[in-house]
């Protein structure tokens, strides 16, 4: 209930109006009242829609209480109106309530009068609380479907953006870079990297994209992204690293880490047209019960804060309240898409991470994220440049994908490595071709997850019978349940989300059989 409220009372009895007041005064409930005794006056200030309450007399000498009543409700439906007459009747106070009225008091029986307002009132939050949980669910069920929709158009289209990069990739190196096509070649290599980004950013954010989490120290990762974020911003901003000694580690997929910090550099340089600063930092925080309201929906615990903070144009608190949603931006049109933020907080979630913004107009704006530190060794560290030249073999290896464009791209990719591959078109001709197979055994199966007739999963498992040695990484533009569960890789699988690199897709081999 708003302290004090705002009344409108209909009223022609100025006794009548100060007993009323005195009465609410008395209940404890504060108000500011606003006293007419006329349908001009009735109109004018209830059109102004500042008011929580209108109390309403049933009968004036030029106007009446029903009336009153359907003045408001045409244009404010939910505001309480509770009739407080001497006049009224049994019928006619249910005629009253028929029409709209919320409740009514007898001026003989003013003693019900508080407990009316208070009932009013209270149902007017839970109104409201109901209506903000419906559009909690609504904007789920919105999610959920704009999941499927990228989860169901993503497998087909990551196809189709890796054979567009792989060939790409391929041109590239074969291409001098004197030649003039180059350049074209460059930036169809680019435009497919976008696509690729966008198409992620969508299957993070309906959850349909694989978390492969592991036990990393965010300052490694952070320095590791250093160059990266230095192109990503202009010249005329000045970034700051400023990772905390000795911070701690934590369980994260250091990949997605590193496109939360991306997309918040974006972010952070867009609101810097002109100049200013970026600061990255990092450090170790313990949170008592008194802390944890700081980061809604975090427990008391040590942890790893990441603050990401520029010297921007910062946000109003309407803006502030909006950003994380769904295709949200105050950018131009064709300037942004709405999420990089929604992504943000879908893979800080899955993250067992929480956050926090802070932001003000004219002076940047701060977001303080924090992961639950843990004690287990690390799993990753900084990797080191690749080399120009990509790893090669001689081991047999099938490539199983229900594309023939993407199936004939790795086939070239890695028979050009040096490895002995049989294609196959679905699960099931995988099956009939590694037992119909002569020579060497068949070291590694890349295979797709779901396809046709028999999906990766089911093949790899009767694969197994067959070769018990053999290793199996699986390919996909999203994943299912087939190998993961809510998102996360079973243990033991190795996965390579597409849309793959020819550099990706070779290293990645090398390093499973090499294992």
């Amino acid at each position: 209930m708003n302290t004090p409220l705002r009344i409108l009372h209909l009223e022609d009895d100025p006794n009548d109006a100060a007993l009323i007041q005195s009465m609410l005064e008395d209940g404890d409930i504060g108000c500011e009242t606003t006293c007419v005794n006329n349908r001009a006056d009735f109109r004018n200030q209830i059109g102004s829609g500042s008011y929580d309450l209108v109390l309403s007399d049933y009968s004036l000498p030029t106007f009446d209480g029903q009336s009153a009543v359907a003045i408001v409700r045409a244009q404010w439906p939910d505001l309480p109106f509770i009739l407080v007459s001497g006049t009224v009747g049994e019928e006619v106070a249910i005629e009253s309530l028929k029409n709209g009225a919320t409740d009514y008091v007898l001026k003989t029986r003013l003693k019900r009068l508080v407990p009316a307002v208070r009932r009013a009132m209270q149902e007017v939050t839970e109104r409201t609380e109901h209506r903000r949980l419906e559009a909690q669910f609504i904007e789920s069920q919105k999610m959920e479907v704009i999941g499927q929709l990228a989860a169901g158009v993503a497998h087909d289209f990551n196809n189709i953006l890796g054979v567009i990069m792989g060939y790409s990739d391929m041109l590239l190196i074969k291409v001098p870079r004197v030649h003039p096509l180059r350049n074209y070649v460059e930036e169809i290599r680019r435009a497919s990297e976008r696509a690729a980004g966008l198409t992620l950013q969508l299957l993070v954010f309906g959850r349909k994209q694989t978390v492969q989490p592991v036990v990393m120290d965010l300052n490694v990762v952070l320095g590791d992204l250093e160059k990266m974020l230095e192109r990503l911003i202009d010249e005329n901003i000045t970034l700051t690293l400023d990772p905390g000694n000795h911070a701690g580690n934590i369980l994260a997929d250091p990949g997605y880490i590193g496109q939360v910090l991306m997309n918040m550099a974006v972010n952070a340089r867009d609101a810097m047209p002109d100049c200013g600063s970026l600061t990255i930092a990092t450090s170790r925080v313990t949170l008592d019960e008194n802390s944890t309201h700081a980061y809604p929906g975090s427990l008391p615990g040590d942890y790893i804060l990441l603050s990401v903070s520029d010297t921007g144009t910062g946000m109003s608190e309407e803006v502030k309240a909006r950003i994380f949603e769904a295709f949200f931006t105050t950018k131009p049109v064709g300037k942004g898409t709405g999420l990089g933020l929604a992504t943000c907080k879908t893979i800080i979630q899955q993250s067992g991470g929480c956050m926090s913004v802070t932001s003000e107009l004219g002076k940047g704006t701060t977001f303080q994220i924090i992961f639950p530190c843990v004690e287990q060794p690390l799993e990753v560290t900084a990797p080191s440049a690749p080399s120009g030249l990509l790893p090669r073999g001689t081991e047999t290896v099938m490539v199983v994908e229900d594309d023939p464009a993407l199936r004939q791209l790795a086939v070239e990719i890695l028979q050009t490595q040096g490895y002995t591959v049989l294609p196959a078109f679905n699960g099931k001709d995988g099956l009939n071709m590694a037992r119909a197979h002569q020579g060497q055994p068949i070291h590694l199966v890349v295979t797709d997850v779901i396809m046709p007739l028999m999906g990766g999963k089911v093949m790899a498992e009767w694969l197994k019978v067959i070769y018990p040695e053999i290793k199996v990484l699986f390919t996909s533009g999203y994943t299912d349940d087939a190998i993961s569960h809510h998102g996360v890789l079973d243990a033991g699988v190795d996965f390579l989300p597409k849309p793959y690199t020819p550099a990706t897709l070779t290293r990645k081999v090398r390093e499973m059989l090499d294992a």
